[in-house]
């Protein structure tokens, strides 16, 4: 199973040569020739997300977006049609009242966040298992601490289709050796499979070092055959502000 992780960065329409309506091309032609399995993404706006069911026709697109009327960012989850079976769908706030809608933690910029999960089952392997796809606040260390503990623990306890093992995907705003991040260590079972990809956000090439903001995250129950970075930049044009992570996984 392919997977890929990717912040595809709001369409605001400010980012000059990369402003989304220039990147559109060879955001496609990536993903045709990749030809993942399930994408991750992040900051999808509403025209984004039906642009993408428009252009993406063998994938469902999944998702709803983080404020009062359901619109603004969403994390979508993209998956197959013909090999994955959608079982459940579930999206909650990260907060402290996750089923009340735009609900954030007291340490947090203004923007609701949210995680979207997705209970698949695999339609060759009768497998089933949940993704759950997230973006974490930007500003607050310590809401970003407090919705991986609320992610991580409600990945511990879900309670129906209890043998579907986990894998979590996202921008989580938070560089490895930041203090949030040692919330992973009450958590011993998963595993980060992009440790060593390096960098990951560039700021469309601003920067002088990439930052390493995301991640995927599974259960020591998959094995992972590679992982990659989409470098991709063509005329000075970038896929998005962040380089895609792509993982080829399989259970053991």
């Amino acid at each position: 199973m392919k997977l890929v992780t990717f912040n595809i960065r709001c369409d605001y329409d400010q980012d000059g040569e990369n402003s989304f309506r220039y990147r559109k091309a060879l955001i496609l032609d990536k993903l045709n020739k990749e030809d993942p399995d399930i994408i991750c993404f992040q900051e999808v706006l509403p025209h984004v997300a039906r642009w993408l069911r428009e252009n993406l026709q063998e994938y469902y697109v999944i998702g709803c977006g983080r404020d009062e009327k359901l619109e603004d960012e969403m994390t979508a989850i993209a998956y197959k049609k013909m090999l994955f079976n959608l079982i459940g769908l579930d999206i909650f706030w990260l907060s402290e009242t996750p089923k009340v809608i735009a609900s954030r933690y007291p340490d947090q910029s203004i923007c609701p966040r949210i995680c979207t999960v997705a209970l698949l089952q695999n339609l060759e392997t009768k497998e089933c298992f949940r993704i759950y796809n997230t973006h974490l606040d930007h500003i607050g260390e310590e809401a970003r601490r407090l919705s991986l503990l609320q992610i991580l623990d409600r990945m511990e306890k879900e309670d129906n289709f209890i043998n579907a093992s986990a894998i979590l995907t996202g921008d989580f705003n938070a560089f490895p050796d930041s203090p949030e991040m040692e919330v992973f260590q009450r958590y011993p079972d998963y595993i980060d499979l992009t440790a060593g990809v390096g960098g990951t956000f560039h700021d469309f090439g601003q920067l002088a070092e990439t930052e390493k903001i995301d991640y995927i995250f599974t259960e020591k129950m998959f094995k992972c055959s590679c992982v990659s970075i989409w470098e991709n930049c063509t005329n000075g044009i970038y896929l998005s502000d962040h380089y895609p992570v792509s993982v080829e996984i399989f259970t053991k």
